[in-house]
Formats: C-alpha cells, structure tokens, sequence
C-alpha cells in the first residue's frame, strides 16, 4: 500500500477548487487527465456527496466522494478494476492570508491484484511526480476556468 502527499497552492478560492473538483459534467477530463469523459458515470448524487465511475486508460475507479464539510473533500474507493482497502484520495482546501489556497492531498492505493499492487509500489515511488504533476495541471486547469469565468 503507499499513501502519497502532496500540497500545491493556488490563486483559486477554496470554493473555486471545490467546484471544479465536483464537476462531474462533461469536460471532466479537461480537469483530470485520468477521467476520460467516455468513462465517467453518476451513479448517484445529493448535496455534500456523489457516487461516481471515472478512468482512463484501462484503469477506472469507483468513488464515493464526501464534501458535507467544504474544505475537506473524502474519496473513498469503493470499486476499481486495481484499487481495493484503504484506498482513495483526501483534499484539505485552506485560504491562506495571502488569498490563495493551500490544496493538501493525500493519495491511498492499496492494489487489489497483481497489477494494482505493482502499480501502487510505482506510485508510491518512481512514479510518484507523474501524480504530482497531474494534480498541478488539475489546479492550474481550475484556474485557468475561473480566470475566463471573471
């Protein structure tokens, strides 16, 4: 199992990132490179909370995502063709005095299988800036729609 950290900072407010984080509409891969629009699927959704399948290249996960608390967004993975456990993903949203917003994350995989296990021990280690940097263009993707928004 590794569990990954990461903390990036934006000029997005935490309600900003919070909405695009949420956004289950098309263009969702706009955001997040790893949900294909072909594969995204609600399966349910209410205030504070959905049920969601989403993936890309072979690799798809189904999760149960939580904001009741706006600055703390849960992920659960409550399905996936590798990803099993404890796995899922947290994002703590923080306004700093600075008018930005400190994005902390924190990435769970617990491979079910064999090749989720090996991908997980590769996540967790050589390919863990791939993940970074997957994150940086989600916030920076964030930004660059509420910047057109204004």
């Amino acid at each position: 199992m590794s569990t990954i950290h990461f903390t990036e900072t934006s000029t997005a407010t935490p309600e900003q990132l919070l909405a695009g984080i949420t956004d289950f509409g098309p263009g969702r891969q706009e955001l997040f490179a790893n949900s294909a629009d072909a594969n995204l699927r609600v399966h349910g959704s209410g205030p504070g909370w959905a049920d969601v399948t989403e993936g890309a290249g072979g690799v798809w996960e189904r999760l149960r995502y939580d904001w009741s608390d706006p600055r703390r967004i849960v992920m659960t993975t409550t399905d996936s063709n590798l990803w099993g456990g404890a796995s899922g993903h947290t994002y703590t949203l923080t306004p700093q005095p600075d008018g930005t917003t400190r994005l902390d994350a924190v990435v769970v995989r617990d491979g079910k299988n064999f090749r989720g296990k090996v991908t997980g021990l590769l996540l967790g280690t050589v390919a863990k800036a791939a993940l970074g940097k997957a994150l940086h263009n989600t916030v920076r993707a964030i930004e660059a729609r509420n910047a057109v928004a204004r």
